[in-house]
């Protein structure tokens, strides 16, 4: 290792510069040295060292281990101590701080060079377990809330699906054709319902898995894009009108049809979702200057404050949803198609005032296929 930065803790003034010139010639940097207990917590915080030589042995109202007992703790940078000699209760004392290491006065370049590589190695195989403990603490984390939220997400539908099956059973005789299509049109929505779910979790699951791939290819956004109207326009009927403008030249672009078409099926049904039935959806598709920007607005219930720094964290779903149904899955989805793809997103939303998505994406990505 080498250009690491080492704040040097010690009150004598010559051992201190002895020490500074023997660390710089091993290829340190010594940003300062210090000499209080005081005075190095201070310096920690200003300059975030990498590691910190410590003297017990201090002038002040702080001494070396207490010194480094409130840095272990305020920053998780490691001490390793240097004493000449202290006594069983002041040595105990040390311990409990959990020093990376001691070294004796007097002590040669070689043993200040293998405790330094060795508290700077433990510190990198510390991180990385506390990084991959806290990745295991969030899937494990993530799925409890997954499957609290797939028994009551799946439960909704599948009662629709039961109760309108029922009344067709009991009422199959008698049933007018209007009150039948009606129940028909209930079980279609409960199973496109969770159709949607499904493709959101297995979706999420391969990006989180790695196995979700980005694969652009030659295609017609123009054309791309009219029939996902459709398709969106088929689910949501005639409560809703989808009103697609288009500006610029998008008929050939190289582009990931999958990913894309996670992308907007999704912003698409969180506009049609969240806003009062009767109200137009506009999607504007605009191609200009190797970019292409994909705009959908909605009037509806919009997104509070407090919300949107979570919006794009798997099961977040704002208070003012109220029971419209949702996984919470939507724009996580979407931001992981969208890092794939290289794109960016912005959200311009107030509660009650409607929301606009803005997506952008290159028109030809001709990046090489890669992994999340």
């Amino acid at each position: 290792m080498a250009n690491e930065r080492i704040l040097v803790v010690e009150d004598e003034r010559i051992v201190a510069r002895d020490i500074e010139k023997r660390l710089k010639k091993l290829g340190y940097v010594v940003p300062i040295t210090v000499a209080s207990g005081e005075e190095a917590i201070k310096q920690t915080a200003e300059i975030r060292p990498d590691l910190v030589l410590m003297d017990i042995q201090l002038k002040g109202e702080l001494d070396g281990i207490e010194a480094a007992e409130q840095i272990r703790a305020d920053f998780n940078i490691p001490v390793i101590y240097l004493t000449a000699y202290a006594d069983e209760a002041t040595l105990q004392r040390a311990k409990a701080t959990e020093p990376f290491g001691y070294i004796l006065k007097p002590f040669d370049a070689r043993d200040l060079q293998v405790a330094i590589e060795v508290a700077l190695r433990r510190r990198i195989s510390e991180e990385a377990i506390r990084v991959a403990l806290e990745k295991e603490r969030e899937l494990s984390e993530l799925k409890s809330r997954f499957w609290s939220m797939a028994a009551h997400e799946f439960r909704n539908p599948m009662t629709s699906i039961l109760s309108a099956a029922q009344l067709l059973e009991q009422e199959k005789h008698d049933l007018p054709e209007e009150r039948r299509r009606e129940y028909l049109y209930v079980i279609q929505n409960a199973i496109r319902s969770m159709d949607q779910l499904l493709s959101d979790v297995l979706a999420v699951g391969r990006v989180e898995g790695g196995s979700l791939k980005f694969d652009p290819a030659p295609l017609d956004l123009e054309e791309f894009c009219q029939i996902v109207v459709e398709e969106m326009q088929f689910n949501a009927g005639l409560k809703h009108r989808i009103v697609l403008h288009q500006q610029g030249d998008c008929a050939q672009t190289f582009l990931d049809k999958k990913l894309l078409r996670h992308i907007l099926t999704n912003i698409l049904s969180n506009a049609i979702k969240y806003s009062p039935e009767g109200n137009d959806i506009y999607f504007e598709l605009i191609c200009a200057d190797e970019t292409v920007i994909f705009q959908v607005r909605d009037t509806g219930i919009g997104i509070p404050v407090e919300a949107k720094n979570h919006l794009f964290e798997p099961f977040q779903r704002a208070e003012n949803v109220g029971n419209i149904p949702g996984t919470g899955l939507g724009l996580t989805m979407v931001k992981r198609c969208l890092d794939l793809h290289g794109g960016q997103i912005s959200i311009e939303s107030n509660p009650g005032g409607g929301t606009i998505v803005t997506i952008q994406l290159h028109l030809n990505s001709r990046v090489k296929s890669r992994q999340a």
